[in-house]
């Protein structure tokens, strides 16, 4: 029995989504941050003449804005009578600058609202920072001119603390000499002031100082690198390993608490700041209703335009095709580019204007008031993609009155409160630290305790909760602050 062979010819009718190339640049535009953003455009200029930097206009910075800028307000008027403890005064309310009252940087961020910060021309004194300070030293104290560009090179890899972390290895590789020349830049660079400088670690930090000092023998040594069990107090172990008495650990340990463990903070009128701000949020007076304003750091905030007048000078004198096609073709990218640059603003603004407005609490009470927050409620609020709002919280800052913040730190689970609202997690972890931080040695509270007290406030959080949040916080066990607290007494 023969099969026939046919041919047939079907229609199916499906929907694929396909991201063209200028879509994915939009993506990865949404991505950045206002540092990246701006190296990312340094290179598109360079390759496309018509793209053109536009330097902000200070003049124009300086005026106050004007009333079209409304939908980047929330004005959440509160009432007058209302002044409950630790809200924000009303002479705080100025608008807040990328590098003033930043001291205070990090996930934590400032919780005081007072205004006895100095402001930040009072910060820049006129006295040298590290940087200068150990560049006079290194250009009497190097021989030779390649000793003295590793060195600056050295310097400039200096954490917030004054540490080098790097190990020689890593710097030769980087840096493009041997390790046996960077080893010994090194060893002449550690001998500069302030002494424990370009460390590697608190360990070595504090052995530098104890050699300088004279003081550095076997049993320092033994006790740097066991200081774990210096910070959990466990004095007995550390004497028995250094092989002192508990007499002679007690001086030494007072010998260690004189020392600097962070040799940078004698130049700290320099602010250190780990982070750019990508959204800054002002407070509005309360002559217009009071609440906030969100608006793009301007400072970092890279601008471009099409120079229209460019592209008509030169295709009027261009006659061949493909030079024709290739202007065309840069036109049209430099217009697309700053478009999806004016989504991208839009975008940001629109998110970090709806958290603002959620998370007002704890910006006007602190922490313990920080509500529980996921991507999907921003994005429902908003009409945009979770995923969306996910590229634009992750790795961009927002500058406020109580510090600077990734825009991620406002997101946080939730627990059950007594009443059937959800609290912040965070809110919880704030309320265990300040339970803790009022401890005394006659009453050290278990994780058992702390639950108690939490479900009488109408946090209803279980024991492993708790203990998650508390090693979370970096707060020992109620046995080891006991122990911390007697041998403070």
């Amino acid at each position: 029995m023969s099969q026939k062979l046919t041919q047939t010819l079907n229609f199916k009718q499906q929907q694929n989504l396909v991201m063209t190339p200028q879509m994915q640049q939009a993506v990865k535009l949404l991505q950045m941050n206002n540092i990246e953003l701006q190296a990312f455009l340094e290179e598109e200029m360079v390759q496309n003449p018509l793209l053109e930097k536009v330097d902000p206009d200070p003049e124009s910075e300086s005026q106050e804005p004007s009333d079209n800028i409304s939908s980047n307000d929330i004005n959440e008027s509160k009432e007058e009578s209302e002044s409950p403890p630790e809200t924000i005064h009303e002479d705080a309310h100025e608008d807040f600058d990328a590098g003033h009252k930043m001291a205070d940087v990090g996930g934590g961020g400032n919780s005081q609202f007072n205004d006895d910060l100095p402001d930040f021309e009072d910060r820049l004194v006129r006295q040298k920072t590290l940087r200068e300070h150990l560049t006079e030293q290194l250009q009497i104290d190097a021989d030779t001119i390649l000793e003295k560009s590793i060195g600056a090179l050295l310097i400039d890899r200096l954490d917030e603390s004054g540490y080098l972390r790097d190990d020689s290895m890593t710097l030769a590789t980087q840096i493009g000499c041997s390790e046996t020349t960077i080893k010994s830049v090194l060893t002449r660079l550690k001998t500069f002031d302030p002494t424990g400088v370009f460390a590697h670690d608190l360990s070595e930090c504090l052995s530098l100082q104890l050699e300088e000092q004279g003081e550095l023998n076997t049993a320092f040594e033994i006790l740097l690198q066991n200081l774990n069990l210096l910070a959990q107090h466990d004095y007995r172990k550390l004497s028995k390993i250094c092989n002192v008495d508990e007499d002679e650990l007690s001086e030494m340990t007072s010998l260690l608490r004189t020392l600097n463990p962070r040799p940078s903070s004698l130049f700290d009128h320099v602010v250190v700041q780990t982070a750019i701000p990508d959204v800054l949020m002002k407070s509005l007076p309360k002559n217009i209703g009071g609440g906030w304003r969100v608006e793009l750091n301007s400072e970092t905030l890279p601008r471009v335009l099409v120079n229209q007048q460019y592209y008509t000078d030169v295709s009027a004198q261009t006659k061949d095709k493909e030079e024709r096609e290739y202007l065309s073709t840069q036109l049209n990218n430099a217009s697309w580019l700053v478009k999806a640059l004016e989504q991208r603003a839009m975008t940001i603004l629109k998110v970090a204007s709806e958290i603002v407005e959620r998370q007002d609490g704890f910006f006007l009470y602190g922490i313990e008031f920080l509500k529980p927050l996921t991507l999907r409620e921003i994005a429902e609020a908003i009409d945009m993609h979770e995923s969306t709002v996910s590229r634009v919280t992750t790795g961009k800052f927002i500058g406020t009155p109580r510090g600077l913040f990734e825009l991620k730190f406002f997101f946080s689970s939730s627990i059950d409160g007594a009443d059937g609202t959800a609290i912040s997690s965070q809110s919880v972890k704030a309320r265990i630290k300040s339970l803790i931080d009022a401890e005394t040695i006659d009453n050290i509270l278990s994780d058992d305790d702390l639950v108690n007290s939490l479900n009488q406030e109408g946090m209803n959080v279980a024991r492993r909760t708790v203990a998650k949040y508390r090693e979370a916080l970096g707060i020992q066990s109620s046995v080891q602050r006991r122990r911390i607290k007697k041998n403070h007494r």
